[in-house]
């Protein structure tokens, strides 16, 4: 796969994973995290990666990151807009206006801002492609999570849009729905949850376990090797849907 490949917030997590994945399949990728630290250390390991240090909610920052993407991999191929912030866990009526202006910030103004200014050298390539990361919050409401679940259903329309207006160049633009993913973000969920029902973590756990007819986390790698499949030759046709990869979740709670 001699892809060109832009992943945000790609330094670590699912981001990670996906740009490890793409890498073995012999692309090149160019990662964009606000985590310094992280981008130089994944820069440092992997031969075919290059990072920007980038704030997606930051236009000057997003405009930066496409002269490095254009100098360091001289096109685009593909686009995954993974970038994200959960937000606090709180009931509608207490949610901070702030926190909530900070999450659409992140999860739709600053997807949008990347795909604006990736748009143009997409429809450079031959076989272009857009993968946007919503969430299991994006199927269902989620309860104590509203900037968050808001902002992964707005990202399905925004898909379901780039997907009608660059489908006659070639590009296709799908979303990937994840349940809870293994790592230490999904522990981080279940503590906040349990702070508001008063339940502990462990209770927390269980139930999101008997809300999923598959009784394990998400691997990360498997999200990766969906994603790699939508950017390839047999994805081709495959443009304006939503992929759920939950073990079968019946809600976000």
């Amino acid at each position: 796969m001699s892809k060109r490949v832009l992943i945000t917030a790609g330094a670590g997590g699912i981001g990670l994973a996906v740009a490890k994945a793409f890498v073995a399949e012999g692309a090149r990728v160019h990662i964009a995290d606000i985590n310094e630290e992280a981008v130089r250390a994944i820069t440092a390991e992997h031969e075919n990666v290059t990072g920007s240090i980038t704030n997606v909610s930051d236009p000057a920052s997003v405009a930066a990151l496409f002269e490095d993407v254009q100098r360091e991999l001289g096109g685009l191929d593909v686009l995954i807009n993974n970038a994200g912030i959960a937000g606090p866990t709180s009931p509608v009526e207490e949610y901070d206006a702030a926190q909530w202006a900070a999450v659409v910030s992140i999860n739709l103004t600053g997807t949008f801002m990347v795909t604006q200014a990736a748009i143009p050298l997409l429809k450079q390539s031959d076989a272009a492609s857009i993968v946007t990361m919503s969430s299991l919050a994006g199927r269902f409401g989620y309860p104590n999570r509203v900037a968050y679940s808001t902002t992964k259903w707005g990202l399905v329309g925004f898909t379901k849009t780039l997907a009608m207006e660059l489908g006659p160049f070639g590009i296709t633009s799908n979303t990937i729905h994840p349940g809870a993913v293994d790592g230490p973000r999904i522990m981080s969920v279940f503590e906040g949850r349990a702070s508001v029902s008063g339940r502990t973590v462990q209770e927390e756990i269980d139930s999101a376990m008997a809300n999923q007819s598959v009784k394990q986390f998400i691997n990360p790698n498997d999200i990766a090797a969906l994603i790699v499949f939508l950017a390839g030759p047999h994805a081709r046709t495959i443009s304006g849907q939503m992929f759920p990869i939950d073990a079968d979740s019946k809600a976000a709670v």
